[in-house]
């Protein structure tokens, strides 16, 4: 659903066309999918409201809930819309940090684990 169909090798644009037609549903969540992409992609922060919107209509409670987590910090996702900075290589160097430390747990020195790593930025 989060890539063009054109680069979906295990279905054609015609079969495509044939499930759509099928369940006009599947559809409907298909564009809100595209249309949220394409709202991060463009930077395009005014069209949030109106996605939210239509996409409530929808009355899915996955996508409810997405849209509840979106409205209880909105000035976040806004900020996340507008700027191109983000903390994911942060997260990753921590996550990684965690991974680490969680599989020497117990078994190691503080000097071990910093060994491991600074000698793991590879």
């Amino acid at each position: 659903m989060y890539q063009p169909i054109e680069k979906v090798k295990i279905i054609s644009k015609k079969q495509f066309e044939m499930i759509c037609k099928e369940y006009p549903f599947f559809e409907k969540i298909y564009k809100i999918t595209w249309e949220f992409k394409s709202m991060l992609t463009d930077k395009n922060i005014d069209a949030l409201d109106k996605w939210m919107e239509g996409a409530k209509n929808l009355n899915i409670p996955e996508i409810n809930s997405f849209i509840n987590v979106i409205e209880r910090d909105m000035e976040a996702v806004r900020n996340a819309i507008k700027y191109e900075y983000s903390n994911g290589l942060v997260e990753g160097y921590i996550n990684k940090l965690k991974v680490i430390k969680r599989i020497m747990y117990g078994r190691c020195s503080f000097e071990t684990l910093k060994t491991k790593i600074l000698g793991s930025k590879k």
